[in-house]
């Protein structure tokens, strides 16, 4: 694998694939979670324009927790290098501390706007997939988050070794929780929260696996990091369906 991190450069400026890869993601994002909110007639609060606004918030806030999440996991390296912890282009963004951040940050939305949040969180989870399938395709080209050795056919070739392209295993995931959640459950949805609860279990289950190989993993003492928070985020989406549905047989 030799591909050029940097798509092009102006004014001097490099302009990297990974940046590029993100920007995209959110932009999708933004667009699904608009026309899932239309396909909800703009119910419960919602409004023409919400993913806009939402994104203001959101987007920005998930990014710089995603980027406090990874530096935290690093400090050892980023206490001796405080003017590289900023540096997102040059990769190093934890998903599940966007998940976090930007999670908070729409429930703040939801309270201000008078929004029911898991109405929101339900237009929002197939256009989160989405945008995490097409960002990982940014760690395959900086060469990152990929697994360790193996001879599968499908293997991709690092630092002369054939390894397990986790990136693409986790690729490959979201967009069919993409596929499925846009195009299928959506159309067939019984409870507020069911998109959300369903993004978070399959995500969960399939992460805990897919990190299982990695060999770039942040680590509490023996334990990965990502593992930890895997099992957690399923745990939450059993609790979100559970209460979801109980509430709807409920009223």
């Amino acid at each position: 694998m030799n591909i050029n991190p940097v798509a092009f450069t102006i004014f001097g400026l490099e302009v990297k694939w990974y940046g590029i890869l993100i920007a995209l993601g959110v932009l999708l994002a933004i667009l699904t979670t608009e026309s899932m909110a239309k396909k909800k007639s703009y119910k419960n609060g919602l409004y023409k324009d919400i993913a806009n606004d939402v994104s203001l918030f959101a987007v920005i806030i998930g990014v710089l927790g995603a980027r406090l999440y990874y530096v935290a996991f690093e400090w050892e390296y980023y206490s001796q290098h405080l003017d590289e912890i900023f540096a997102i282009r040059n990769g190093g963004l934890a998903i599940y501390g966007g998940i976090i951040a930007g999670g908070l940050t729409i429930y703040v939305f939801t309270r201000v706007k008078k929004i029911k949040f898991w109405t929101l969180t339900d237009c929002i989870a197939p256009g989160l997939a989405l945008a995490q399938s097409i960002g990982r395709w940014g760690n395959y080209i900086n060469g990152e988050a990929h697994g360790g050795v193996t001879d599968v056919p499908w293997a991709i070739l690092v630092n002369g070794e054939r390894v397990h392209p986790t990136f693409f295993y986790e690729s490959f995931v979201n967009f069919l929780i993409f596929i499925f959640l846009y195009f299928y459950l959506s159309k067939r949805q019984k409870f507020e929260g069911q998109l959300t609860s369903f993004y978070f279990i399959v995500y969960g289950i399939a992460r805990f696996f897919i990190e299982g190989m990695r060999t770039d993993s942040l680590y509490i003492g023996d334990f990965r990091v990502s593992q930890l928070v895997s099992l957690a985020i399923v745990v939450f989406g059993l609790a979100i369906r559970f209460v979801s549905k109980s509430r709807q047989k409920n009223k």
